[in-house]
């Protein structure tokens, strides 16, 4: 009988996603104040969820290490819509 829990991440890929969500905000130019604001901070929880169950974090650490300078996020990112509405004005 499989188990679910081969679908829950471990804690080393829970944090290493969280920091790779944090580069790609930083790396997208998204405004984080702006970003935890939308719809009562619901928004931001789901991002969250969203690259902690990611299967694309080989694609997404490659994206980290060869960005120069300010980028709109990867079509690949499962939060690529979220951070381009939370970009910094003028980014």
């Amino acid at each position: 009988m499989p188990t679910s829990t081969r679908l829950w991440p471990t804690l080393d890929q829970v944090l290493r996603r969280q920091e790779f969500m944090d580069r790609m905000m930083r790396t997208s130019g998204v405004d984080v104040l702006a970003a935890v604001r939308v719809d009562g901070g619901l928004a931001f929880f789901e991002a969250r969820a969203k690259c902690r169950f990611c299967l694309h974090e080989g694609t997404c650490r490659g994206w980290l290490e060869s960005a120069d300078g300010l980028q709109m996020p990867p079509d690949f990112c499962p939060n690529a819509r979220f951070f381009r509405a939370c970009r910094c004005e003028g980014n």
